[in-house]
């Protein structure tokens, strides 16, 4: 089975020919946190090349948010290769925009040729009449592009021109669909909680004053997201998992000291983060918190509470592995203010 890339000579007959059947592109469609949510479907209903999204596990709330890739250049997949027509549908597609392009007068003289070479190559050149006696027995795979990624990135599997592969097959060639695509998509999925900090004193804390900063336990638990992908002898899928493991204070000036030094925060075994507040504490250190060393004057300072979620990845044939930390935060606003003496 051959899978035909393209060389420069032929790269004005792939960008026509590809963009022609952009109409097909299914990709990643957030929907919320529905149980099941499905991407664009092909024609005929047909839902080839679509990825389903199992979000029933993802976070949940008014502050959720998605988290951002941390100490990585590692980004979702912006591409990928995968089953996304029957033999007839790929043949009622081509044959209709060849007619299109061939008997539209203001069509350039190049798109002509490029549109009747496309169609050679699957009606009497390389492959015999789209493979139509093979309906059966196998999908014609194409390039499906992540509406999410930046377009220059998203089209880069366009260089590949759709290919036949049997039933069961999984193609060797570069970008084909597989479970760690998918956990990368389902990455870009996860929804984690909002990080709104509580603190003590509340709203208004001193100068030189150590202030505690907690998360109650049950607030943050890992969250996952479901891949998946179902063709003709094609069922796969990638369940990726965030899990919470620090949080991060940054005081929003220099002014100011963090406990710990490092301004990093563990989860404790209970899912809380830091310790509350209890009274007879004012001169203890907290396990989490933040010193300021001045007062804010008129305005606040802008206090960032950033989680870190670690994310795993399991799949189809006992695949897994790691993908790249992600953040998520919120700022919020302290005043600071100096203690006022007493003069007797």
């Amino acid at each position: 089975m051959k899978h035909r890339g393209l060389s420069i000579a032929g790269l004005t007959v792939a960008v026509l020919a590809v963009s022609a059947h952009s109409s097909f592109a299914g990709g990643p469609v957030d929907k919320g946190t529905t149980e099941t949510d499905t991407s664009t479907g092909l024609a005929d209903n047909k839902l080839y090349a679509a990825i389903s999204y199992d979000t029933s596990k993802n976070g949940s709330g008014s502050s959720v948010g998605p988290v951002s890739v941390t100490g990585s250049s590692w980004t979702p997949p912006a591409c990928w290769l995968a089953p996304r027509w029957t033999a007839k549908q790929f043949e009622k597609q081509t044959e209709n925009e060849y007619k299109q392009v061939s008997t539209d007068p203001n069509q350039p003289e190049y798109a002509r040729h490029a549109t009747y070479d496309f169609r050679q190559m699957y009606k009497d050149g390389e492959y015999k009449n789209y493979n139509l006696d093979k309906q059966d027995e196998g999908m014609w795979w194409g390039a499906v592009e992540n509406p999410n990624a930046p377009i220059l990135e998203r089209t880069a599997c366009n260089a590949t021109l759709p290919f036949w592969a049997e039933n069961g097959e999984t193609p060797k060639v570069k970008n084909a669909i597989s479970p760690e695509i998918l956990a990368g998509l389902a990455y870009e999925q996860i929804k984690v909680p909002g990080t709104k900090v509580k603190l003590a004193p509340d709203g208004t804390t001193k100068v030189n004053l150590p202030t505690w900063a907690w998360l109650d336990k049950g607030m943050f638990k890992p969250v996952s997201v479901t891949a998946s992908i179902t063709a003709p002898g094609l069922n796969m899928q990638a369940t990726t998992v965030a899990k919470p493991v620090s949080l991060k204070l940054q005081p929003g000036t220099e002014d100011a000291h963090t406990y710990p030094g490092s301004g990093e925060c563990a989860i404790n075994n209970d899912g809380a983060i830091g310790e509350p507040y209890a009274q007879g504490k004012a001169n203890e250190t907290p396990p989490c918190g933040i010193e300021y060393l001045r007062s804010s004057g008129d305005g606040t300072f802008n206090l960032q509470a950033t989680v870190t979620w670690q994310i795993t990845w399991t799949g189809t044939g006992d695949t897994g592995g790691d993908l790249p930390d992600g953040t998520f935060g919120n700022n919020q606003a302290v005043t600071v203010q100096e203690i006022q003496a007493v003069n007797r």
